[in-house]
């Protein structure tokens, strides 16, 4: 077990860049499909800020908003159906995919026809099926697919992983996360978006969130749940499709539990929390892109809250993306991975339906 200040030297560093950005041949020019304001306030000023990507091309079925994107942008803006048939393939070399999910094939199937890396939004579809279908059409088109699991490429959630494979709070025995938001006036007051649409999105906040904890608890632990339970709620009308709350617990081997909450309409928060034999790990905030993370470690009786200068959380993840294309490197979160939360988000489904305990099998 290493001293705590090894970690907190080098709290922000990338250790996954081995290239410096004027060492490679780039940067990759992005062709940018779902202009949403997560796109619009987040990706794509992300894609800006990493010197691995550029942003070149925009499409969206909202003819309005390709237009005023490209033009403050001064991006090629082109039409869904232009976008698919490759009519301008030669003006970027990977696809960032962020539109709702059901729709996510689509725009995977186009780009690997071309021959372009994915970059696709989380979860990576709204159904196991179309899941699997996603990971086969790219690896039958050979074609990288990374998912945006932004927690895995902030650096904050790797130090607490680094600090969990190295011993620091002894052995794991639990978790608990939680995140929540007030969703009809945090991101939109409209309730006919297409996250309370159960044929679109898949769900709803378990769906929509509890990816963020699922996804996140699988990171730092290096392990996939090998059992699950749940439950979802819903109280309002406009909910009325998709679960409003909802909690689990998912089992990882040795019996270590993570005691999960999510919900679209309550308090906004988010908190994760590990606690070993020897200490805690506890950031908290944790999994909002609009806040800054704050760390701290517990262990012998005394508590340090580590201080730190926190990352553009979309910047690290196109950064990311950019340079394992440009040297070569092996992606990760891939396809198979996101697959995997998608076995879960489902088997939690089918428990919260059947009140029964579901085993999940490779």
């Amino acid at each position: 077990m290493g001293d705590l200040t090894e970690y907190v030297d080098g709290f922000t560093n990338r250790d996954w860049q081995t290239r410096d950005p004027t060492a490679v041949d780039g940067p990759v020019r992005i062709a940018v499909v779902g202009l949403g304001w997560f796109t619009r306030d987040w990706a794509l000023p992300g894609i800006a800020r990493s010197s691995f990507t550029e942003a070149t091309v925009v499409t969206d079925i909202d003819s309005d908003a390709t237009e005023a994107v490209a033009d403050e942008h001064d991006l090629i803006g082109v039409a869904p159906e232009e976008f698919r048939s490759g009519s301008v393939a030669d003006e970027y070399d990977a696809v960032y995919i962020a539109t709702p999910n059901a729709t996510h094939f689509e725009y995977v199937a186009a780009a690997a026809d071309q021959g372009k890396a994915v970059l696709c939004e989380k979860p990576v579809a709204a159904t196991v099926e179309r899941a699997e279908r996603i990971v086969s059409v790219c690896e039958d088109a050979n074609v990288s697919l990374m998912v945006g699991y932004r927690m895995q490429t902030d650096p904050a959630v790797r130090r607490l992983r680094d600090l969990l494979a190295d011993g620091f709070i002894g052995d794991v025995t639990h978790v608990h996360a939680t995140m929540s938001q007030t969703m009809l006036s945090e991101l939109t007051e409209a309730a006919d978006q297409w996250r309370l649409d159960p044929e679109l999105s898949g769900g709803g906040a378990l769906m929509d969130i509890g990816i963020y904890p699922i996804n996140t608890a699988r990171f730092v632990l290096g392990t996939d749940p090998v059992r699950v339970s749940g439950r979802t709620r819903t109280e309002h009308e406009a909910f009325a499709g998709v679960d409003e709350h909802a909690s689990f617990r998912l089992e990882f081997p040795g019996g270590v539990d993570a005691m999960c909450t999510v919900s679209q309409n309550a308090h906004h928060a988010s908190r994760l929390e590990l606690t070993g034999t020897e200490g805690r790990l506890i950031l908290d905030p944790a999994f909002y892109e609009r806040e800054d993370r704050a760390v701290a470690v517990v262990r012998g009786g005394t508590r340090l809250d580590v201080e730190f200068e926190a990352v553009h959380q979309l910047e690290e993840e196109f950064a990311y993306f950019g340079h394992q294309l440009l040297t070569d490197g092996d992606i990760y979160p891939d396809g198979s991975h996101a697959l995997t939360d998608m076995q879960v988000l489902d088997a939690i489904y089918e428990s919260a339906e059947t009140a029964d305990e579901v085993v999940l099998t490779e």
